[in-house]
């Protein structure tokens, strides 16, 4: 039967006209009320100096600011700060704080607090918790009229970006993952592992027409079918990620925002396992791969095929012309093979987590695309907290499909596969990319500095460490009287500007 479903799916050759329809014109906002989004997974940290996974991030972004805060645009905005300055030479920077921010617990947010968070962040009184404060952050001092200044070692044009992390009260220290404070437009109420997420509305935001809702559930449904019955009943609000093969499902009770969402979907390969240590075969991977029938086959034709870690979605920064790099050519791959000696192929695992079904779905789809050339792979799904414990800080895994959300800057996003990275799950070894990116953050002219970042695309297009496959469009389901989502190019729901209308 699986088998059956998966020449289906290749059987596919016209893609579903669905028209896409935005809320209906009521335009009186409502403020109130409580709204539930289904979520495939469980938080890996509350503590948001100590998260990895993105889920989370997408949950705790409505809980947590920092100095600053992402917009929308791809930018950064005033948060616990309410300006800043950069010194001439790029290396000290100056934040005025906010006079009336308060932590949840409703302690006033003071320098102090700043100060212990990026401290904390650096290590400086335990482990490090960020190797962009660690290794670049000379000290964080307290000044005059409620500013902080920080001090980098060295110039570093994406530094900026750092300082959305988190500020955290430093009277709860100890006890950030039991019992999360933060100064964002909600608080946290509760965690039950499997079930939900809860957050109410936090009355002393210090932007007083945020938030509009009074509670967000985020109730964690692991099946996509569940979810979207759940939807269909009304006990759902709002569903993002949903499937394309969903949308037509909708009906008249919700409508569908949808667009790029700055993630890269890629088949990971573990470098320090054979044969994956050799170019030849990781490329012959990648010609086996027929992108175009892949995005058709799983999503529907809902997404952008790609040829290096980076979206179209970054603008300038994105290099082009390496999506059919490795045009699918199944002669080329079987060449490739038996150059690297592998005249008839081999056998490996797929490890795939088994709460994110469009990676399954993936997963599926790959392993019929690469049989001709005589790669055999079995596709072995785990649970989520699995994936993140053995795979992706284990790395323990032949090959995985994961998806890389978006940064806001482009050395965030390209920084996974430096070799120093701690999360370098791909073992991912080259001197000449490390250098290039190097020159990337000291580089003040933007149009050399944009070259850098192209010619590290270039880089991981030749090496492919992983194969890199497409950014599936975001979709996101809404009931009809919900209005104000939002969407950024980072894996985010802000809750905040979410509201009802009538």
């Amino acid at each position: 039967m699986k088998k059956f479903k998966i020449l289906m799916i290749f059987s596919l050759i016209m893609i579903l006209s669905v028209s896409l329809f935005s809320a209906n014109e009521k335009s009186e906002t409502i403020y109130g009320g409580e709204v539930v989004v289904a979520i495939p997974q469980d938080p890996d940290y509350l503590d948001p100096h100590r998260a990895a996974a993105s889920g989370t991030y997408e949950m705790m972004f409505n809980i947590f600011e920092g100095l600053l805060k992402p917009d929308s645009n791809g930018g950064v905005r005033p948060a616990v700060a309410k300006n800043y300055n950069v010194s001439e030479d790029g290396l000290t920077y100056t934040f005025e704080l906010r006079e009336e921010v308060y932590f949840h617990n409703g302690e006033k947010v003071t320098a102090e607090d700043v100060k212990y968070s990026y401290e904390r962040l650096m290590g400086v009184n335990g482990e490090a918790l960020s190797t962009d404060f660690e290794n670049n952050v000379e000290y964080v001092k307290i000044k005059e009229n409620n500013n902080i200044e920080i001090k980098i070692k060295q110039i570093d044009t994406s530094f900026l970006y750092n300082f959305t992390e988190s500020i955290l009260p430093k009277s709860n220290d100890g006890n950030h993952n039991k019992k999360p404070i933060g100064t964002g437009p909600f608080k946290f109420k509760e965690y039950l592992p499997g079930q939900r997420v809860v957050m109410d509305k936090y009355e002393q935001y210090w932007d007083e027409k945020l938030p509009y809702l009074d509670k967000v559930e985020f109730r964690i449904i692991t099946d996509p079918q569940a979810t979207l019955i759940a939807f269909q009943a009304g006990e759902i609000d709002m569903v993002p990620r949903l499937g394309t093969q969903y949308i037509d499902l909708i009906g008249n009770s919700g409508y569908i925002v949808s667009g790029e969402q700055n993630l890269v979907q890629l088949l990971a390969l573990n470098l320090e396992r054979t044969p994956f240590d050799d170019v030849r075969v990781r490329k012959a991977m990648s010609y086996s791969i027929d992108k175009d029938l892949l995005i058709q086959a799983v999503a529907d034709g809902y997404g952008t095929k790609l040829g290096s870690n980076m979206s179209p979605v970054m603008g300038k920064y994105f290099k082009e012309g390496l999506a059919d790099k490795y045009a699918h050519n199944i002669e080329k791959a079987k060449d490739l093979l038996a150059e690297a000696g592998y005249p008839n192929g081999f056998e490996t695992t797929i490890t795939v987590p088994s709460n994110y079904k469009f990676h399954v779905d993936t997963a599926q789809v790959i392993v019929e695309m690469l049989k001709p050339a005589g790669i055999k792979a079995e596709i072995e799904q785990v649970e989520w907290g699995v994936w993140l414990d053995r795979v992706y800080a284990g790395r323990d895994y032949d090959s995985t499909i994961i998806g890389f959300t978006g940064k806001l800057s482009s050395y965030d996003i390209l920084k996974r596969y430096l070799s120093d990275y701690a999360r370098n799950f791909f073992n991912y070894k080259n001197s000449e990319y490390d250098n290039i990116i190097e020159k990337a953050t000291k580089e003040t002219d933007l149009e050399k500095r944009i070259a850098y970042y192209k010619q590290a695309q270039v880089i991981l297009s030749d090496d492919l460490p992983a194969i890199y496959l497409m950014d599936p469009n975001f979709i996101v389901a809404l009931q009809n009287d919900l209005s104000g989502y939002t969407l950024y190019p980072l894996y985010i729901q802000d809750m905040a500007v979410i509201h009802y209308v009538k």
